[in-house]
């Protein structure tokens, strides 16, 4: 068993790898046994989004569900000064008026294959940890390079158990995504800030796009069916997602790195994009505009990074994690065989110490244009070397998506820009110092303030076409390139590479450490089990379950009716106001019908999007959030509090078809 699932007996937990069901599981536990077609059915039919989130295909005509915060990156790209579509939502009301997202990729996983013994035989000096990096990845490139030659799909070997187990991911990849409706923020995200990873929620928190091929609305084979039936509680259901990482392999010293240093560091940082943004956005309703959703995404995740270092700074989650990695210890000094890799936990803790020191060396300026012309840099100078020697980001299988990025035509505002060039500058200053030598190169006697403004108003590269026409050029363009920005990044490159160097190197001997303690773990618990969340599909089980806040009950769905109650309650508060199509709607809904349900499903970040279906892979919810309760779930899992929260599929379509009037749409769900 992984480190990921200590206890099969305990609770729903598990994310697990749809070639590794937990079949067993689920016929003790629920006498629910998944077929082949059902798990292959519901895989097909699920897909990934490059802005980070889930979704699912629900149509035969190329629907895709999933949440509108998931979705926000995409109606913010779309919105113009004239035309807000993340506060006033979308309907196409015919297909000619579907909007083409500009830089959105869609990927739904085909095929996976245990690449596990040529990765690892291919590593051969595992004493120099930089050697033994550079031959894993020369034979992870070698792979997905062959796969992607052989079948035209995206390729990506993906890490597994801490690097005990490599897979070979294949996915078939959709580029020309199309924005068919979403909701306005009122509805989406009722509640606000305030509700935010709360419960009981009443949010219609759903998009729907659909996929194109050839210029024609994709015809798929595999979709999800639609449920009109509403959830009880204690009815079995499944979410098919992409987590994004979890750290449930961690040792205690790991984690209490997390908690001491790596948190603590990314909240601080996390607040001051915060606080700079809320001012950015108080200049006029048009800076407001541009900048609502980078500082929705900013205050989620200082929400969710706040509950998570909550939950470590409790002393009964690391005795918890302490009591089991001292058992496993235990176990493994009284096997001659395994009593070597004991070292393996005091190698951790080593690490742990160089990772904070090497924390605050990142040269990465987190703005827009900065990251075209680093990354243009970088790819011109990686396309130089050979495949298998290339950071993977931009070796030949991830070219395409990488392109997709970089050749984007959304908009850029130099306002915003500048506004984020001269912070990240800022702080270079404050961590490395003002007499710091790339400091003194980069400010050349201005402040970051100056700095950015010159550089905004004089860089080029703003622009998609001179973006293009870099990356053609290859490397000799961007050496003969004027552009002050790609001047910058050629400035910085050197520094980032070393930085990467370091990081990489450490990288490398956790996963060597890792892989060992997941020998131990396995001789101790059993093989069964899942490994830690990599943003690849995953499937994961529960049951509609409310529970006991404060010593009240929580019941686990809300409806219609507790919608309009709850911003009645809060009457003043303008995050609690439903949006004026509600209210025009109230007198023709069914106000009984389900809008939000609870699960005890394990689920965390990127899970955001994923189809929640029953028994019979039907369509009954989509994941948007988990309660307070659930932000431990990165490193321990519970479901004595712990819930994911979800839209009811009967609430979505209500919603479509007399909120919205769109009964066309509603009726294309599930068909």
């Amino acid at each position: 068993m992984s480190a990921a699932n200590p206890n099969p007996g305990f609770a729903d937990e598990g994310m697990y790898l749809f070639n590794e069901l937990p079949t067993q599981l689920l016929k003790e536990r629920h006498q629910f046994t998944p077929t082949a077609q059902w798990a292959k059915s519901l895989q097909l039919s699920s897909v990934r989004f490059n802005s980070g989130g889930s979704g699912s295909f629900v149509s035969s005509n190329g629907l895709v569900l999933t949440n509108h915060h998931v979705a926000s990156d995409t109606l913010q790209k779309l919105s113009t000064p004239d035309r807000n579509l993340v506060d006033n939502g979308y309907l196409a009301s015919d297909p000619g008026q579907e909007l083409k997202a500009p830089d959105l990729e869609l990927n739904v996983l085909i095929e996976m294959i245990d690449v596990t013994q040529r990765v690892q035989a291919a590593v051969t000096q595992h004493g120099d940890a930089e050697a033994a990096a550079k031959q894993r990845q020369a034979s992870i490139a070698t792979i997905e390079k062959e796969s992607t030659d052989e079948t035209g799909l995206r390729s990506d070997v993906v890490t597994l158990f801490g690097g005990a187990q490599y897979h070979l991911y294949r996915y078939k990849k959709y580029t020309d995504v199309r924005l068919v409706w979403a909701p306005e923020t009122k509805a989406a995200f009722f509640g606000g800030d305030a509700d935010n990873f709360e419960y009981p929620r009443y949010n219609l928190d759903a998009t729907i796009f659909r996929v194109y091929e050839n210029d024609q609305p994709a015809q798929l084979e595999h979709f999800l069916k639609w449920s009109d039936v509403p959830l009880k509680e204690d009815d079995l259901i499944f979410v098919s997602g992409h987590p994004g990482r979890t750290q449930r392999i961690f040792t205690v010293e790991a984690l209490e790195y997390l908690r001491d240093v790596r948190l603590p560091f990314i909240l601080d940082y996390l607040r001051r994009k915060e606080v700079l943004l809320q001012q950015y956005r108080l200049e006029s309703n048009e800076a407001a505009r541009r900048g609502r959703d980078e500082l929705f995404g900013i205050q989620n995740g200082r929400k969710a990074y706040t509950g998570m270092l909550a939950g470590l700074q409790d002393p009964q989650t690391i005795a918890s994690k302490r009591g089991r990695q001292n058992r496993l210890k235990s176990a493994a000094l009284a096997s001659p065989e395994l009593a070597p890799l004991v070292v393996a936990f005091d190698q951790i803790a080593e690490i742990q110490t160089e990772k904070a020191a090497h924390l605050k060396e990142s040269v990465s300026l987190r703005s827009d244009l900065f990251s075209f012309a680093l990354s243009i840099v970088l790819m011109t100078q990686e396309d130089l070397k050979p495949n298998a020697e290339r950071y993977p980001e931009y070796t030949e299988s991830a070219r395409e998506s990488m392109l997709t990025r970089l050749t984007s035509p959304a908009p850029l505002y130099d306002d915003l820009q500048r506004v984020k060039l001269a912070d990240e500058i800022a702080l270079l200053m404050e961590r490395r110092g003002g007499d710091d030598e790339l400091v003194r190169e980069v400010l050349a006697g201005r402040s970051p303030q100056e700095v950015a403004a010159e550089l905004v108003a004089q860089t080029k590269i703003g622009d998609p076409a001179v973006r293009e026409e870099l990356i053609a050029g290859g490397y000799n363009a961007v050496l003969g390139s004027n552009d002050p920005m790609v001047q910058l990044a050629r400035k910085i490159e050197p520094v980032f590479r070393s930085v990467r160097q370091t990081t990489d190197q450490l990288d490398e001997r956790e996963k060597q450490a890792y892989a060992q303690i997941s020998r131990i773990i396995t001789a101790a618990e059993g093989t069964s089990g899942y490994p830690d969340a990599t943003f690849t599909l995953r499937l994961a089980f529960g049951t509609v379950k409310g529970y006991r806040e404060n010593g009240q009950p929580v019941e686990p769905t809300t409806d219609l009716a507790g919608a309009f109650t709850h911003s009645a309650e809060h009457e003043g508060q303008e995050d609690f106001d439903l949006p004026q199509s509600w209210l025009d709607a109230k007198e023709s809904l069914d106000l009984t019908t389900q809008l939000n349900f609870v699960s005890t499903a394990d689920i965390i970040g990127g899970n955001s999007g994923s189809p929640v279906v029953d028994r019979k892979g039907n369509l009954v919810g989509l994941i948007f959030d988990g309660n307070i309760q659930s932000l431990t779930s990165d490193y321990l899992y519970s479901d004595s509090q712990s819930r994911a929260v979800s839209v009811s599929g009967v609430g979505i379509k209500e919603a479509i078809r007399k909120i919205y009037q769109a009964p066309s749409l509603a009726d294309q769900l599930g068909r």
